[in-house]
């Protein structure tokens, strides 16, 4: 009888696996591992040459008892910014990753004078729409808005999907840990130093340049997220990169930090794969995905990196030509076979780094891990999925595999 030859009719495909869930001190290098074999064994696939394995930052920092309560951020804020009145600027508006750490700064400060961005916070969670802005004629790259003109100008706003009104939430937190608030609303930095000299920044991804503008203007002390909680506090955990940022909410009195050093443990599982079935498969660890929404206007990634380790073959950028521009204008005039045989040696003959190149104008300039993370952190989501492992199979394939 004679064979057919069948060609593949599937490109990437991402599935969820579903493991225990983490605890402290749980062996995640063991649990990962026999999850994935255990999946492939139960749904009958095989794991091939760079498929990529991840796994959430939650797990690890889970697994690593890598917490904080509130009352440690209380003890570092006091140290580092001297417990009396405290500019804390540019916040994003979230219960989930910033109210929790709002309570430990404001017990640490006498008084708080909280700067809000606006229209928006910086992952683009909106507290009054550019429309308003316009309509009132305010100009948000100069003006400087107390509570009182934000509110005669605009009212109580409540986010469109929580239905909190963050003004109020974040004012009433911070008087019910004990001390005075003011609220202003403005967009460059330095206009925090007319109401107080030292400073917390909590911007996430401008922090650098947030903390350079505020020391050039004459603050006298300048600390970011990512100084707080850098080293333990009573026996805490920390994080010495990133501090405060990419913490959550674990539960009313304690935050989950952002996993320390995770490099060792996508070492571990890659060798542990590799092991178990020949295959070289790419580890990684992400978080918040990069990703806007186009309802909500929300930029997703609120953690300071999409991921935090990842093994040698995801660093780069993908290198690929665009199909439908070979097929409209290099092989115009083919089709069928033709077609796809010419575009098939051209991607064969492509150049190692296509930078430049017009047959590759469209494809998607990041980081591998940035838009691997992405899809890895939709794939699994943030509810009860039950899926904090990702298993990502022909990412790295093409129209020629």
């Amino acid at each position: 009888m004679k064979m057919r030859n069948y060609e593949r009719r599937t490109g990437t495909v991402s599935r969820g696996i579903r493991c225990p869930i983490i605890r402290e001190g749980d062996d995640l290098g063991t649990i990962i591992t026999a999850s994935v074999l255990e999946a492939a064994e139960a749904e009958g696939f095989e794991l091939r040459d760079r498929d990529v394995v991840a796994m959430t930052e939650s797990i690890v920092a889970r697994s690593q008892g890598n917490y904080c309560t509130v009352d440690d951020i209380d003890a570092d804020v006091r140290a580092k910014l001297g417990g009396q009145t405290v500019g804390v600027i540019f916040p994003i508006m979230s219960r989930n990753r910033f109210a929790i750490c709002l309570r430990g700064i404001a017990r640490g400060c006498k008084k708080v004078v909280l700067m809000l961005s606006y229209p928006s916070d910086e992952v683009g969670n909106a507290l009054v729409s550019m429309d308003k802005i316009d309509e009132k004629g305010v100009n948000p790259y100069s003006d400087v808005l107390t509570l009182e003109k934000y509110r005669e100008l605009f009212g109580y706003e409540k986010h469109e999907f929580t239905g909190v009104d963050y003004v109020q939430y974040y004012g009433d937190l911070i008087r019910e840990e004990g001390a005075e608030v003011e609220i202003i609303f403005a967009n460059h930095a330095v206009a925090v130093l007319d109401y107080a000299k030292n400073v917390l920044n909590c911007d996430i991804h401008t922090r650098a340049r947030t903390k350079r503008l505020l020391r050039a203007a004459g603050a006298e002390r300048v600390c970011g997220l990512d100084d707080i909680m850098t080293s333990p506090v009573n026996g805490s955990g920390c994080n010495e990169k990133y501090g405060l940022l990419g913490s959550n909410k674990s539960t009313e009195n304690k935050v989950k930090l952002f996993p320390r050093d995770c490099r060792p443990l996508v070492l571990d599982v890659q060798k542990r794969l590799f092991e178990a079935t020949g295959k070289n498969i790419e580890v990684m660890v992400y978080g918040d995905g990069a990703f806007k929404d186009p309802q909500g206007k929300i930029w997703e990634l609120a953690d300071p990196v999409v991921s935090p380790a990842f093994t040698d073959g995801l660093v780069g950028t993908p290198n690929e030509l665009k199909l439908k521009y070979l097929a409209d204008n290099d092989f115009k005039d083919l089709s069928g076979e033709e077609l796809k045989k010419a575009i098939s040696e051209s991607i064969k003959a492509k150049d190692a780094n296509l930078k430049g190149n017009m047959a590759s104008q469209g494809t998607t300039p990041r980081q591998l891990t940035d838009l691997i993370g992405s899809l890895c952190d939709l794939t699994s989501g943030s509810g009860d999925k039950g899926t904090p492992v990702v298993l990502v199979q022909g990412y790295f394939d093409n129209y020629t595999d």
